[in-house]
């Protein structure tokens, strides 16, 4: 029997010893100059891949986010299969699609997310209610992240709503506990943006469940306060996301080393903060 994905992500971040998430989400503004007259095809595979090769020592995920993809028709959503392959297993793949329909259909998305394009987890909204997770929850070697708090200026419109378990995004986090507990491959998404969300959901998760946070590149999230209060007593189960800042750290010839020396940056930056829980 395969490990659960908590299980499978928690060794990871362990080896690697790295808690990066690198978002590979191309935007045709801004791939670097030199290759933005390429056919698409072209374009994508070159500048992904030089992502890829500049970050993987630093990185223990990408996160590919559907949208990005879908923009440039059926040459971007054929890049979804090519690149889990080309990333391989030794890195956790996340498929950035908030999920969010009836069962039946989400059994088709999962199908095709973990069995056909390969990602080991994918992003889920819960909106028309639990039951919908359930085809994740069939199975548990691959990952499934509730999006309890984004990181978007617009999320206190919802997430913010009292309910008799605290604001709607806490009361989310709290049966996402219940869920990874029983299953071993539920997570939450909580926006480096909104800092006071991270240690009342990390109190409530507590070890081992783990955390997606974006927002801490070009969104200016605090990360300081996403790792030392989203870490687990292990200083693990959380993956920090950045896109904008890794992918277009430079538009010139440098782009690769740039990519790459960006992502270094930010795995040593966690991994001192983590440091001085560790001492502290």
């Amino acid at each position: 029997m395969p490990p659960k994905f908590s299980q499978r992500l928690d060794r990871i971040l362990s080896t690697r010893d790295s808690l990066v998430c690198v978002g590979l989400d191309p935007d045709p503004s801004l791939v670097p100059k030199s290759l933005r007259r390429l056919p698409a095809r072209v374009q994508l595979t070159r500048f992904l891949d030089g992502v890829i090769d500049a970050t993987f020592d630093h990185a223990a995920a990408y996160k590919m986010q559907l949208g990005s993809y879908l923009q440039y028709g059926a040459a971007g959503v054929d890049q979804l299969a090519r690149l889990t392959k080309r990333i391989g297993s030794s890195r956790i793949r996340i498929l950035d699609s908030k999920a969010n329909d009836i069962p039946n259909t989400l059994r088709m998305v999962r199908d095709g997310a973990f069995g056909e394009f390969g990602f080991d987890a994918i992003t889920f909204t819960p909106w028309l209610g639990w039951e919908t997770l359930g085809p994740f929850l069939d199975d548990p070697a691959h990952g499934v992240f509730v999006v309890a708090h984004s990181s978007n200026p617009g999320a206190i419109d919802f997430q913010e709503i009292p309910t008799p378990r605290g604001p709607l995004w806490l009361a989310v986090v709290g049966e996402v506990r219940r869920l990874a507990h029983a299953h071993g491959n539920v997570g939450v998404v909580l926006g480096a943006t909104f800092s006071d969300a991270f240690h009342a959901a990390r109190v409530t998760l507590g070890n081992g469940i783990p955390m997606l946070v974006p927002g801490v590149g070009a969104q200016g999230g605090s990360l300081a306060t996403a790792v030392r209060e989203g870490v687990d007593a292990h200083g693990r189960a959380l993956l920090v996301n950045a896109s904008r800042s890794i992918l277009y750290a430079s538009s010139g010839n440098d782009w690769r080393k740039a990519a790459g020396a960006e992502a270094e940056r930010l795995k040593v930056q966690i991994n001192q903060l983590r440091a001085g829980l560790r001492t502290g």
